[in-house]
C-alpha cells in the first residue's frame, strides 16, 4: 500500500510520453525530473506489461510505481505482481471466440508472453525490447493478465463478444488491435488498490478514460474524442508541448 498524496503524478506512456514506440524525448524526461524534485510521487501506468515499460524508461525514475497491462500488473519497489488475471473458464471462452474469428494474438503473463499473430506485425517492435522475457506457448504461461488481438476476420464482432463475456475491452481503431483485460480491470482501479486516490494524470487514449475522469487534474495529449468530457486540459502530442505542461504542473502549488 502506498500513502496517497495530492502530489502524485500519473503518466500513460504510448502516445502520451512516447511517440516512436521506443523512447521518451529528453525534454519530457527532464520535465518529469522536475516533478520528482518538487516532491511528486511518480506513477507510470500503461497498456504495456511491466516488462515492456522498463526499456522505454531506460533506467530513469527507478523509485516510480509501475502499472502495466492496463491495471492487471503492478510493480512497487521493483517487485512485479499480477493484480488481475483471466480465470481458466473465461480465458477458454475468449479463446473459443478468438478461434471463431481466426484471430492472431499476443497474450501476456506476469513476465513471459505468447504470440500467434503475423511475423511482421508492428506490435512486435514494442514487445520485449529489452530481451527480458521468453516467448512461450500459451499453455506455459502461469497466468494470462492481458490478451491483445492483432488481427481477425471481424475485429468489431470479436470485441463485442469479449464485452458479452464481461471483459474490459478497448478496441483501438487507429491501430487495428483489441485489448482484452480480465473483468473490469483498468489503470484507475490499480491506482486505488495501491491506496492512491488523489493525483494528477496524463493520458491520450480510451483506456485512460477512468484514469483521467477520477484525477484532480487531467491532461489529454492529442484529441481523442472519447476523452472530451474528462480532460481539464488538452495539449498537442508533441514532446515540447507535453514537457511544458508537465513542468507547469511540477511548479504548481498543491491543489492548483
Amino acid at each position: 500500500m502506498i500513502t496517497s498524496t495530492a502530489r502524485t503524478m500519473v503518466f500513460d506512456i504510448d502516445g502520451t510520453l512516447c511517440f516512436d514506440g521506443r523512447t521518451i524525448d529528453r525534454r519530457i524526461l527532464a520535465a518529469i525530473e522536475d516533478c520528482e524534485h518538487a516532491g511528486h510521487q511518480l506513477v507510470f501506468a500503461s497498456a504495456r506489461p511491466v516488462r515492456d515499460l522498463l526499456p522505454v524508461l531506460d533506467g530513469a525514475f527507478p523509485g516510480a510505481t509501475l502499472i502495466g497491462g492496463n491495471g492487471s500488473l503492478v510493480s512497487v519497489d521493483g517487485r512485479v505482481r499480477a493484480r488481475a488475471a483471466f480465470d481458466a473458464g473465461d480465458l477458454g471462452k475468449l479463446l473459443v471466440e478468438a478461434d471463431r474469428f481466426r484471430a492472431g494474438y499476443l497474450a501476456d503473463g506476469p513476465w513471459d508472453y505468447a504470440y500467434t499473430g503475423p511475423a511482421d506485425h508492428p506490435i512486435l517492435g514494442r514487445v520485449d525490447q529489452g530481451r527480458l522475457a521468453r516467448r512461450v506457448d500459451l499453455a506455459d504461461l502461469p497466468a494470462v493478465v492481458k490478451f491483445l488481438v492483432v488481427d481477425a476476420t471481424d475485429m468489431a464482432a470479436l470485441a463485442e463478444a469479449g464485452r458479452v463475456l464481461g471483459m474490459t475491452v478497448n478496441h483501438h481503431l487507429d491501430e487495428a488491435i483489441i485489448d482484452f483485460a480480465p473483468g473490469a480491470t483498468n489503470k484507475w482501479q490499480a491506482l486505488t488498490s495501491l491506496g492512491i486516490d488523489q493525483y494528477k494524470a496524463f493520458g491520450n487514449d480510451i483506456n485512460d478514460l477512468d484514469l483521467l475522469r477520477n484525477a484532480q487534474h487531467s491532461v489529454r495529449v492529442g484529441t481523442h474524442p472519447g476523452l472530451d468530457d474528462v480532460a481539464h486540459v488538452t495539449t498537442a502530442p508533441d514532446p515540447e508541448a507535453v514537457a511544458a505542461e508537465i513542468s507547469r504542473l511540477a511548479a504548481a502549488t498543491p491543489g492548483d
